[in-house]
C-alpha cells in the first residue's frame, strides 16, 4: 500500500506552489507571455529542477494552476481591494513587480480560497516578500494582507478574539 503524503509534505508542496505562482505572475507582467505557456513551462521545467544553479521545490501543480489562473480571472476584482489597503495615495499599479504579483496571489487566496486559514496565507506570503526583498517590503506584505483579511475574513479574527484559539491547518 502506498504512504499517504505527510502534512508537512503537503505545505512545503504548497508553498513551493506558492513561490512559483508569484514567479510565473511576474513572468506574466513582464514579458505577456499566456497564461497556458507559463503554467506549462513551471509543471514541466521548474517544479523539482535545477534551473541556472537554483533547485526548485516540488510543487503541488494543481494549486499552483489554481492560484495562476484565479489571479488572472480575478484581477479585476483584486486590484481595487488591494488598492485600498495600500497607504494613501499609493496604487497597485505603482508599486514594484514582484511585490505586485504576490499581493495579488494573496488576495486571490485571502478571498477565493477559504480552505486555508487566513493567518497561514499571511505567513506564507510574507515569507516569500523576504526571499525577494530585504527592506520594508515584507512589513508592507503583512500590513496590508492583515487589513485585506481582516474585512474579507473577520469571522476567523473574530473567533480568536473571543477565546476560542487560532485557527489551524495546512497550507
Amino acid at each position: 500500500m502506498a504512504q499517504k503524503p505527510k502534512a508537512t509534505d503537503r505545505a512545503s508542496s504548497r508553498s513551493a506552489a506558492r513561490l512559483a505562482a508569484v514567479q510565473a505572475l511576474y513572468q506574466m507582467d513582464m514579458t505577456g507571455i499566456d497564461l497556458n505557456d507559463v503554467v506549462a513551462e513551471f509543471q514541466a521545467h521548474r517544479f523539482g529542477q535545477e534551473v541556472e544553479g537554483d533547485r526548485y521545490h516540488a510543487a503541488e501543480g494543481e494549486f499552483f494552476h489554481d492560484l495562476v489562473d484565479g489571479v488572472v480571472r480575478e484581477q479585476r476584482r483584486l486590484d481595487p481591494m488591494l488598492d485600498r489597503q495600500l497607504a494613501e495615495g499609493w496604487r497597485l499599479n505603482r508599486v514594484d513587480s514582484i511585490l505586485r504579483a504576490l499581493l495579488r496571489a494573496a488576495a486571490f487566496e485571502l478571498t477565493i480560497r477559504d480552505d486555508v486559514p487566513a493567518r497561514v496565507v499571511i505567513n506564507e506570503y510574507v515569507d516569500i516578500a523576504h526571499a525577494f526583498f530585504s527592506g520594508d517590503e515584507p512589513k508592507v506584505v503583512n500590513g496590508v494582507l492583515d487589513r485585506l483579511a481582516r474585512k474579507e475574513r473577520a469571522a476567523e479574527f473574530d473567533r480568536t478574539a473571543i477565546g476560542e484559539g487560532e485557527t489551524t491547518g495546512e497550507g
